[in-house]
């Protein structure tokens, strides 16, 4: 495999851009615990991992060249970008100042961040565009998807948890309802704006 510590690095700055997943990670940090935020992380995850599967198949091909395909599902991940976004903003602050919401089971939380990130065909364009500049063609190319995408998986997991760990020192200050109010209107604005941009947008 060439460049795999290039790969490492193009991999890592994409994690960090701030996205959906980001924010799902961060709102889950700071107003749920830390069960349901790893929950949604390893849901992140695992959507990442199904993508790249996806695209390193003939659907791939599909999205990728076909516009009814690609528009079809994008409007199902722009409309679940929307939902969310619908949900946080709506959410009301808990009375209890000092209580962490636990209206979400783990599961639920996994499901979220898993769809979050399957419903998005952008990133399997991504993925298709980003893989072949780092598989050689002298070595197996099955062990070399699987070592990239599961590195992509790793790295996810990493940056969200520092991402996550780093949100609960802002906790404090948003523990009080008028705190959560913001950060709810917040998320979810970002939630809807990320919704509207991948609805209009082009490949």
């Amino acid at each position: 495999m060439e460049n795999y510590l290039m790969y490492v690095l193009v991999a890592a700055l994409t994690i960090a851009s701030p996205g959906p997943g980001v924010i799902l990670t961060i709102n889950n940090a700071i107003q749920r615990g830390a069960s349901n935020t790893f929950s949604g992380i390893f849901g992140i995850a695992t959507g990442v991992f199904i993508v790249s599967v996806l695209s390193a198949t003939s659907i791939g091909v599909i999205l990728a060249t076909s516009a009814v395909a690609f528009t079809a599902v994008k409007l199902i991940g722009a409309a679940y970008l929307i939902y969310l976004g619908i949900k946080m903003w709506q959410a009301q602050a808990p009375l209890n100042t000092h209580v962490e919401l636990k209206d979400k089971s783990n599961i639920k939380c996994y499901l979220e961040g898993l769809s979050l990130t399957a419903s998005n065909p952008k990133p399997i364009l991504f993925f298709m565009s980003l893989f072949p500049q780092f598989i050689s063609s002298e070595g197996s190319y099955v062990a070399q998807f699987i070592t990239l995408s599961l590195t992509f998986c790793l790295l996810v997991i990493i940056i969200h948890s520092g991402y996550a760990f780093l949100s609960r020192f802002a906790k404090n200050k948003l523990q009080e309802p008028k705190g959560r109010e913001v950060l709810n209107k917040v998320s979810g604005s970002v939630f809807m704006c990320f919704g509207v941009g991948l609805a209009t947008s082009t490949k």
